[in-house]
């Protein structure tokens, strides 16, 4: 199975992780607060105090998934992972963030190496049982690389060749507005 680092654990990334164990992924967490860390730890993942230790825990090509509100925390989350992260590895930003920032932050970790996905999610509470909605844009070769992770967290997930970063999340609210009728009202 794959393995996969998880910044942000709230209950969206806290479930996905969960999503991710019941499938047999190794999981590595990382939050500013300690007590999900913990958490999780008991449910068995493998707890970091840092991004620096979390990037040591992972094999490489390492991938790290960022879930955190869009805004400005988003934007020093991705530098700072980008920091600790090398040639080859990549960057998964889960949340809503607009797509021209998506773009940007593509361009500007592509130029040293790291692959870069936006990959809205959709989900809410009903994810973690039922499966979550993706909106995945990056590289071909990456996000082949990671199909095992996005298969587990969106089941029945089929896709030809992935758009580029930034194209994916335009299509949220028309997502958002699917899954509405098949599970209530999104809560992502």
């Amino acid at each position: 199975m794959a393995q996969l680092g998880m910044v942000g654990l709230g209950r969206m990334g806290a479930n996905l992780v969960r999503r991710l164990m019941r499938d047999g992924h190794d999981c590595v967490v990382y939050d500013v607060n300690a007590d999900p860390i913990k958490q999780l730890e008991g449910e068995g993942a493998t707890g970091a105090s840092s991004l620096k230790e979390m990037a040591e825990k992972l094999d490489a090509p390492r991938t790290i998934w960022i879930m955190v509100p869009a805004g400005e925390i988003t934007e020093s989350t991705v530098k700072d992972v980008a920091e600790v992260l090398d040639k080859g590895d990549a960057i998964i930003d889960g949340g809503n963030s607009y797509y021209r920032d998506d773009i940007r932050r593509a361009q500007e970790v592509g130029e040293v190496g790291i692959d870069y996905i936006d990959c809205g999610t959709s989900g809410g509470v009903f994810g973690l049982d039922r499966g979550f909605c993706l909106m995945i844009g990056g590289p071909d070769a990456a996000v082949e690389r990671l199909d095992p992770i996005f298969k587990t967290i969106a089941p029945g997930l089929s896709r030809p060749s992935a758009p580029p970063a930034g194209a994916a999340i335009p299509t949220r609210p028309r997502t958002a507005t699917c899954t509405a009728g098949r599970t209530g009202p999104a809560t992502s």
